[in-house]
């Protein structure tokens, strides 16, 4: 039986909207940053190209969350696109007991970038990005950035894909 709503209030639509943007196949990344000797990261799939000309990436993340103003207070932010199998550095950074430095430990190897931003090795792509233009919108910002630097490995891993509430691989 399938579930339609036009605009119901308050959570019915929350709840709806969830459940259409589990059904959104994204790449996994892990947003990193890091500003007066602290560092963080989320698990995030919504991550988009803006431009190429000149290269510009936004993402989105929560007020609320402890990553949002480690990027806010530097400027600055990576973005880690993970590797098929890196299931484990996805929930580390996911919503999870851990946090800070916990996280860090947990998932995975990790070197600074310029600017102190935490790269993952063995990731699928990694992107090093300065802050261009902020946009309030609902309980997120989205920060515009402009990017810096970009390790592609090759051979090119297969990328972490979320799909239906959990971890893919693309076949």
């Amino acid at each position: 039986m399938s579930q339609t709503a036009a605009l119901p209030a308050g959570a019915a639509i929350a709840d709806l909207f969830k459940g259409a943007m589990r059904r959104l196949a994204a790449s996994v990344t892990v947003i990193t940053a890091s500003h007066q000797d602290r560092r963080g990261g989320m698990t995030a799939t919504a991550v988009c190209s803006v431009s190429v000309v000149p290269p510009l990436l936004l993402v989105c993340v929560n007020r609320q969350g402890s990553t949002h103003p480690l990027i806010r207070d530097s400027g600055r932010f990576a973005v880690n696109l993970l590797a098929a199998g890196q299931d484990a550095v996805a929930g580390a950074f996911a919503r999870s007991a851990l946090s800070g430095e916990d996280q860090f430990d947990v998932a995975g190897i990790w070197s600074p970038a310029p600017g102190g931003m935490p790269l993952l090795a063995g990731a699928a792509a990694t992107l090093v990005c300065r802050v261009e233009t902020t946009v309030e919108a609902g309980s997120h910002t989205v920060f515009i950035g402009a990017v810096e630097a970009v390790h592609l490995p090759e051979p090119a891993p297969e990328a972490l894909v979320y799909a239906a509430g959990g971890y893919k691989r693309l076949m």
